[in-house]
């Protein structure tokens, strides 16, 4: 079997839904193009990072939502597989939704949820609790998130629910040394798991962040 996956490494704005997801979707129609079955798009790519206390607004929550639905339906001949806030009741996750042909076919929550320096998720965001396994043209995708990926154990619970690959939806800053701090980090997963791993970043900025890419297979 083989998968052929494009990265939207793509400068959204908090807040823009409209405007992110048309990034996303023209993103996914030139990877459809170019024959990719499965387009991977930053970390909360929908809603723009970080949204804060944006997510506390039901209204926010509720136009993210509508606009997820939307993208669901647009996109066609390619799987998406986007970031996003997603609510269940009282709680709150940052998820990761698999999309294709007006479905959505699964949704992984991010288990670790960094709270120093410029992240403070645990204010927003609930903890997933299990791993997710997605089996696209015949190969078993494991996906992280972020901060789940610079720790061994949600790495660990992909590879052990069967995933072939990994793959990981960032939206992580630049600092000086952070590109290879990520290199150092992303090459231990690469070895203690024996997966490939598929990253997708954000560039451009927001506030005070500057997001440098980086993307990489």
């Amino acid at each position: 079997m083989s998968l052929k996956i494009a990265i939207a490494q793509i400068n959204v704005t908090v807040g823009d839904f409209a405007g992110n997801a048309a990034r996303i979707l023209d993103f996914a129609d030139r990877a459809r193009e170019q024959g990719a079955d499965l387009l991977l798009t930053p970390e909360l790519a929908l809603c723009g990072y970080p949204p804060e206390d944006l997510l506390l607004r039901e209204d926010f929550s509720l136009a993210c939502e509508s606009e997820l639905e939307a993208l669901v339906a647009r996109v066609q001949g390619i799987a998406v597989l986007v970031g996003h806030p997603e609510r269940r009741g009282e709680r709150c996750y940052n998820a990761a939704t698999l999309i294709s042909d007006g479905l959505r076919l699964a949704s992984y929550y991010k288990q670790r949820l960094p709270s120093y320096e410029v992240f403070d998720e645990e204010r927003y965001f609930d903890s997933g609790e299990d791993s997710c396994v997605l089996t696209i043209k015949g190969v078993r995708c494991g996906v992280n998130i972020c901060a789940d990926v610079w720790e061994a154990g949600a790495a660990d619970l992909a590879r052990e629910a069967g995933a072939e690959v990994l793959l990981v939806l960032n939206a992580s800053p630049y600092h000086i040394g952070k590109r290879e701090r990520r290199t150092d980090v992303l090459r231990q997963r690469i070895a203690s798991t024996r997966l490939p791993v598929v990253y997708a970043n954000l560039a451009g900025g927001q506030d005070e962040l500057v997001f440098d890419g980086g993307s990489f297979v």
